[in-house]
């Protein structure tokens, strides 16, 4: 019991620190604009930009996740790093320049400049959407480990993650996020490097079982469809994201946020590696010889499988502190998130459509209160969600298939693209990806691609993929077919000409004759 209290102690402790250098970051703002509040001015160096970047990504969804995946699938299915890792990079290559060149504000400014306000609010949907669903994995981490470790209610542990997550980004913004980053950052190494070694040595480890190749897992022939398919949808999903773009859009330069953006792959990449090697430790454990767990752990309780190896595996003080990684990973993932869908709802939403004379004051509560309406949601989603990976899979989901076409092309190729096409491939893009099912979701799929298993309604076609394309190609052509459509006939053209030049002729006549009777 000594051990529950004094957990619970410390990560009230931990959580009281970060909310205070929140609201002394937040207290550094110079401007009281919704801008300032969003991207803090733009004035975020190359260090700390870089530590933001990190911090952001590797969350609890993505430390989690990687466990996870190591320990049920192995290393074949682990796609999560090498996905949000190779987004990063084609980040910097596809969207950073023209993005900044803009002076856009938030991802979805392209979109109703391109489209129009209303248009491209609607784009709001699967944008906040992925949002969620990624702050409700990170929560669900974060309870699943709390649960475990202290032995807290997962509801109450959730709950009060949420309450300061929300709490310091509604004080500070941004700059409270990245300040808080740097703390949160310190806590996700330490804890993670420090954890790993003493799981490793614990007497139920099966050494030459972790040595072995086991843990690579197998990728089957008829499994490369579906593999790629989870693969291309998390690079680019992940790349149409807010929390991406507030970072490159916050940094002093052009060439600065570039080389963030790439140079936090490789602290991406090297955090990954301490929750893939938990991962294949739990792997290699017997867990009917630890003490007070005494039965085979299987995927059923992979979701657990972090938070059992910090406990079960390592003293209760290393585990402290395994569990102070988890927690700063989480809050660090879900206040940019957060402040993502607030900021794309207050600007493109609420300023952009709903009410054009808004104050920047009014902005500003406006942003506060989302957050606090989208945190609320986004831990219910975290309280009855099943597997963490499962749920940082889904949030690149509906970005990909509907976001990601229209973004990349009214980012590169304004010209070939409007308000009809938009409209067509947003509708075009939901109605392929619900009839494509969701198991997940217990929604059965009523079009069976090739390679459909109807026994297990899995989708071995690249169903994403193709419903991606297929948004793409109706983007495109309806546009097309739109603007053929308002472009005059040679005959209309013709008339108009004609009827101009008729109207110079009256009024030249007309004011001739009356010069002529003044005279």
């Amino acid at each position: 019991m000594a051990v529950f209290v004094a957990g619970i102690a410390g990560i009230l402790v931990f959580y009281l620190l970060v909310l205070a250098v929140g609201i002394w970051a937040g207290s550094r703002r110079k401007g009281d604009g919704d801008d300032d509040f969003i991207l803090a001015g733009r004035s975020i160096g190359l260090y700390i930009g870089l530590i933001t970047f990190i911090a952001t990504y590797v969350g609890g969804g993505y430390i989690n996740a990687t466990t996870e995946a190591m320990f049920d699938t192995g290393l074949a299915w682990c796609q999560v790093p090498f996905g949000y890792g190779l987004s990063l990079i084609l980040g910097a290559l596809l969207f950073v320049r023209p993005m900044r060149a803009a002076q856009y504000v938030t991802m979805l400014d392209p979109l109703q400049q391109r489209f129009g306000s209303r248009v491209g609010g609607l784009l709001y949907i699967p944008a906040v959407c992925g949002d969620l669903f990624w702050v409700g994995a990170i929560l669900n981490a974060l309870g699943s480990s709390l649960e475990v470790i202290l032995g807290l209610d997962r509801v109450t542990s959730v709950t009060v993650s949420a309450v300061f997550a929300a709490a310091y980004t509604m004080v500070g913004g941004l700059l409270s996020v990245t300040y808080t980053d740097v703390l949160q950052l310190i806590f996700i190494v330490f804890g993670l490097v420090l954890s790993a070694p003493f799981a490793y040595s614990h007497p139920a480890v099966d050494h030459s079982a972790v040595a072995s190749a086991d843990w690579l897992g197998t990728l089957k022939q008829e499994d490369i469809g579906e593999w790629s398919d989870l693969l291309l949808m998390m690079i680019f999903g992940g790349l149409s994201w807010q929390g991406y773009f507030q970072r490159v859009l916050s940094v002093k330069t052009t060439c600065a946020a570039q080389a963030l953006s790439l140079g936090s792959v490789v602290g991406c990449m090297l955090l990954a590696i301490p929750p893939a090697f938990i991962g294949i430790i739990a792997r290699a454990t017997d867990w009917q010889a630890v003490e007070d767990v005494a039965r085979n752990i299987t995927s059923a309780d992979k979701e657990l499988v972090l938070p059992l190896v910090l406990r079960y595996l390592t003293p209760s003080w290393v585990a402290f502190f395994g569990l102070g990684a988890i927690s700063a990973s989480i809050m660090a993932s879900a206040d940019s998130s957060i402040l993502a869908s607030s900021s794309m709802f207050s600007r493109n939403i609420y300023k952009l459509v709903l009410r054009t004379q808004a104050s920047e004051r009014e902005m500003v509560w406006v942003l506060r209160v989302s957050v606090v309406v989208i945190t609320a949601i986004a831990a219910l989603i975290g309280l009855t969600a099943g597997s963490i990976y499962y749920l940082s899979v889904l949030c690149s989901d509906l970005v990909y298939v509907v976001l990601f076409p229209q973004l990349f092309l009214a980012v590169h190729c304004p010209r070939l693209v409007n308000q009809h096409g938009s409209v067509a491939a947003f509708v075009v893009g939901i109605v392929l990806r619900l009839l494509c099912g969701e198991n997940g979701l217990g929604l059965p799929a009523a079009l069976h691609l090739p390679g459909y298993e109807a026994e297990t309604g899995r989708q071995r076609f690249p169903f994403r993929t193709l419903t991606m394309l297929a948004a793409a190609a109706t983007l495109l052509v309806v546009s097309a077919v739109a603007a053929r459509l308002r472009r005059p006939s040679i005959g209309a053209v013709c008339r108009h000409v004609a009827l101009r030049r008729f109207q110079f002729w009256k009024n030249s006549f007309v004011t001739h004759r009356r010069r002529k009777a003044r005279m």
